[in-house]
């Protein structure tokens, strides 16, 4: 169960992108006019929500994943665009680094976290557990990549691929640019801040499904055939009952591994494997796990809500116009990233 400043805190980043004109932001996102998106970044940034990955050696707050993903549940509500995951990923995989890495990877940490934490860096991350694109490459002040054992800063990106979603822009990083660390602490860490972009990702799904559930029930409570309004008949109650049980019942998976993203040891620290390898601590057996599970389950149930919106709207749901569409988008989307649900049950099931 969440506290009451934790709830509060959620209820206030709610209202705060209520009043955003995220829909607004969304289109102009997905045209590649990136202003509107940088000021809701700016809102988060505000309300402390871009510093929960970061730890506070970096003028952060965190690590925090309960609270963010209090925060990216209401991000979700709201289809916040931009890398949202990938930047908390890449502030946990650079904290990481930090801890137990080289001189070289602290001077990155202070070149990147500080800015991470209070909004002024957008940045995104490719890595093997989220495919060969970046997210929103053509929009972040920095593309950081993952290749094997070797983290670069890429100078640059391909040209940017079209995606079901279309806020979400996907490019390829260019090869070489700038190589920041090299070595078995870097895998270490990518495994790490790939848990952590599962987990947020989970978030924003269940975020992405409640606010589908509720824009429907709305709807079908203004819709009237036969003179009654169509909430009214029982096969659709039904359909809008399952979608939100669903969602519900993932929600406990999701804070569950929040729970066990920040018990294990402090965020970035680095403990040693078999054979002096390093491995990440939280992003292997139980946690990650816990965050498959979550991933799963909230993926699942936001799509089930967004094939549930679809059809209890008909026709006007498919309408590029209608704002539904934009979250049904990103539902769809939401499910296959940093983890389809086959991988993630695969994970689940591992010994």
């Amino acid at each position: 169960m969440l506290d009451q400043a934790q709830t509060d805190f959620g209820r206030t980043v709610d209202r705060m992108l209520g009043g955003a004109d995220t829909p607004h932001a969304i289109r102009a996102w997905g045209r590649g006019e990136h202003a509107p998106g940088r000021a809701v970044w700016g809102r988060l940034a505000d309300a402390g929500v871009t510093g929960l990955a970061v730890p506070q050696a970096y003028e952060g707050v965190g690590p925090l994943p309960v609270e963010l993903s209090v925060a990216y549940v209401a991000a979700g509500r709201h289809a916040v665009p931009g890398p949202l995951a990938e930047t908390a990923a890449a502030a946990v995989l650079l904290g990481a680094l930090a801890e137990g890495g080289t001189a070289r990877s602290g001077q990155v940490a202070k070149d990147w976290l500080p800015r991470i934490a209070d909004g002024r860096a957008l940045v995104t991350l490719a890595a093997a557990d989220g495919g060969p694109y970046a997210l929103d490459a053509d929009a972040a002040d920095a593309v950081f990549a993952v290749a094997g054992e070797e983290l670069w800063l890429a100078p640059g990106h391909g040209p940017v691929q079209p995606s079901f979603d279309p806020a979400r822009r996907l490019a390829r990083p260019l090869p070489g640019g700038e190589l920041l660390a090299r070595g078995p602490a870097v895998a270490a860490a990518a495994a790490r801040a790939a848990d952590w972009a599962a987990f947020a990702t989970a978030a924003l799904s269940l975020g992405a499904g409640l606010a589908l559930v509720e824009r429907t029930a709305t709807y079908v409570g203004q819709r009237t055939q036969f003179g009654r309004p169509i909430g009214s008949f029982q096969a659709v109650k039904h359909r809008l009952a399952d979608a939100l049980i669903g969602l519900e019942f993932a929600r406990p998976l999701l804070y569950g591994a929040a729970v066990a993203l920040a018990s294990g040891p402090a965020d970035g620290a680095l403990a040693s494997g078999p054979a002096g390898g390093a491995l990440a601590s939280g992003s292997t057996g139980g946690a990650r796990a816990e965050v498959a599970a979550a991933k799963v389950a909230t993926g699942e149930a936001a799509y089930t809500a967004a094939r549930t919106a679809l059809q209890l709207h008909g026709a006007l749901g498919y309408t590029d116009e209608y704002d539904l569409s934009l979250w049904i988008r990103k539902a769809r989307a939401l499910r296959s990233a940093w983890g389809s649900p086959s991988v993630c049950r695969a994970r689940v099931l591992a010994p």
